[in-house]
């Protein structure tokens, strides 16, 4: 059995509470067996995915040794517990539809078991924005969050960030890989970006990720989006 990864997404009752978990749960993380590699992160506003934040939301993507890793985990670890009793929590476990890039260095597609070819689509797009790009890096993600959202097959979408400041991203589900492919290489605003993202050098760290979300529980704004 090879390595896996899980994102989980939690509402808390309030800013304080969320920011005490994005401050306190990193010493914890950091002891978990079996834990090869993690962001702790904050998130846009509801399906956001332009520059803003949701002080009461908090989400996590880990690398895990192997499935049962992260079952075990889920089903007993205290921090976890904390976070299934949250004002909502959502989780789902990934497995790597290919893709490119890095994050923090680790190349995440190209560790993880694989994943079937085919059913609903996780993606993760995440960047480090070089501080001379937030501007117009902003501005061209207004469009592109407006298009996206109303894309066909859209499962859900979430805006997601690390500290320092410019580590931004995205996760999204997706009814199909062609509802994804279609979306980007349609949306004129979306087309437009990748290609001054090109041109002018906005990242100095890119990742594009696919997975197969193969199991999920939990709720996500009222509802499991893969159910």
């Amino acid at each position: 059995m090879g390595r896996v990864a899980s994102f989980h997404l939690s509402r808390w009752p309030g800013a304080a509470a969320a920011l005490s978990r994005l401050a306190l749960d990193r010493r914890a993380l950091a002891r978990v067996p079996g834990l090869e590699f993690w962001r702790l992160l904050g998130t846009g506003r509801g399906s956001a995915t332009a520059p803003g934040a949701d002080l009461r939301r908090t989400a996590l993507f880990a690398v895990w040794s192997d499935e049962s890793a992260c079952r075990e985990f889920c089903a007993s670890h205290p921090l976890a517990l904390e976070w299934q009793a949250a004002d909502e929590h959502w989780r789902t476990m990934l497995r790597s539809r290919g893709g490119h890039g890095t994050w923090r260095g680790l190349a995440v597609p190209d560790v993880l078991e694989r994943g079937a070819d085919s059913g609903p689509l996780a993606v993760v797009t995440r960047a480090h924005v070089r501080a001379v790009a937030w501007r117009p890096f902003g501005r061209a993600g207004r469009p592109v969050d407006q298009s996206l959202r109303g894309a066909d097959g859209l499962l859900a979408v979430v805006g997601i960030g690390e500290a320092p400041r410019g580590r931004l991203g995205t996760f999204s589900l997706w009814r199909s890989l062609d509802d994804a492919v279609a979306w980007a290489s349609h949306a004129a605003p979306h087309r437009e970006a990748v290609r001054r993202t090109r041109a002018e050098r906005w990242y100095g760290e890119e990742m594009f990720a696919r997975f197969e979300p193969y199991a999920s529980t939990g709720s996500w704004d009222g509802r499991d989006p893969l159910r």
